[in-house]
């Protein structure tokens, strides 16, 4: 199988290099010719992965229609606000029978949509493949090491999602299948929101209490948001929910918990998104899970107090008085296993 990998940050460059062990060819796109030229010589990534030695058959180039051209799947690591763009460009170059998986965790700021909706809404109803998401419990830097772990990849149609399985699974890699596209886009979208706060309660000085306690939440509004839109809640339970979940809120390594820290010492979200070379998704999403809440009816006080803190409306420390000092309630308040 040919496959293109259209963005060359630090996860898209990750997956290239997984793929290139099961896949035929495997070329990664970057907008940036000489970041393209810099891994097709020295075989490395200087500016998202340095120090990571990657395959010799990886190859990479600045062109779209080089990248794509015979493309039989299309990985999408373009960051959530700017894939519009990057397809609208990509568009007349992506084979119509290509099967798409997106590896964006983010809504689209405005329209509200998933990074699946976008992808077919950008390339029309004439395409003859489905598209899916990988998402799971993956830190980039520790499947670059050849750390294992597990992903979902989730696709409506049971034949392609079994390519793609195929395709991705390695020995340190375990991939497994879901047909619930809506749900795993969703919970791949609120973790990096739950994240943030979690890293805010790390910064704090807080305990293992408050982390568990915020997790356990935090996994409450994302089942909640995730249900009433379609999604299976079972699929809150596994690797894109709880798996992803749990990993972005604990690990030194996510963004999103780095934000979150930084915005509890009492910097600006400003100043802190200036010094970040990598994108927290967590940020740009926050208001739009928020807007997509007020239209499903649904509550997300964790998310209301992430947003305060990174506007500037509330402390960090406001903040969490807030979520603590709400009316009493029952544990599965809102919680519905149907949507």
């Amino acid at each position: 199988m040919r496959v293109a990998v259209i963005g060359a940050g630090t996860w898209g460059t990750t997956i290239a290099a997984l793929l290139t062990g099961n896949a035929g060819e495997v070329v990664l796109w970057g907008r940036r010719p000489e970041l393209a030229e810099a891994i097709n010589r020295r075989h490395e990534n200087p500016d998202y992965l340095p120090g990571h030695l990657l395959p010799d058959e990886l190859r990479a180039t600045s062109q779209l229609s080089e990248a794509l051209e015979g493309a039989e799947a299309v990985v999408l690591a373009v960051p959530s606000h700017g894939l519009r763009g990057v397809l609208t460009e990509a568009r007349p170059f992506v084979p119509a029978d290509a099967l798409l998986v997106s590896l964006a965790k983010g809504l689209e700021e405005g329209s509200l949509l998933r990074m699946t909706e976008v992808v077919q809404d950008v390339l029309g109803p004439s395409r003859n493949a489905p598209v899916g998401v990988l998402t799971g419990p993956n830190l980039a830097a520790e499947v670059a090491a050849g750390m294992p772990t597990a992903s979902v990849v989730a696709m409506a149609e049971p034949e392609s999602a079994a390519r793609i399985q195929r395709l991705f699974m390695t020995g340190t890699f375990r991939v497994y299948t879901n047909p619930d596209v809506t749900g795993c886009e969703i919970a791949g979208v609120l973790k990096n929101v739950v994240a943030i706060a979690a890293g805010v309660a790390q910064g704090l000085g807080f305990g293992d209490n408050a982390r568990a306690a915020l997790i356990t939440r935090g996994m409450a509004e994302l089942t909640r948001l995730g249900v009433a839109l379609g999604g299976n809640p079972l699929t809150f339970l596994g690797l894109a929910g709880i798996g992803d979940l749990v990993v972005t809120c604990t690990s030194a390594l996510s963004r999103n918990r780095q934000v979150g820290e930084a915005l509890a010492t009492g910097r600006t979200l400003p100043d802190i998104l200036a010094e970040m070379r990598m994108v927290a998704e967590g940020v740009k999403s926050t208001a739009s899970v928020l807007a997509l809440a007020e239209r499903a009816g649904v509550e997300m006080p964790i998310a209301e107090e992430v947003q305060a803190v990174m506007s500037g409306t509330r402390t960090p420390v406001e903040g969490v008085a807030a979520l603590m000092l709400r009316e009493a309630k029952a544990e599965l308040h809102g919680i519905r296993l149907t949507p």
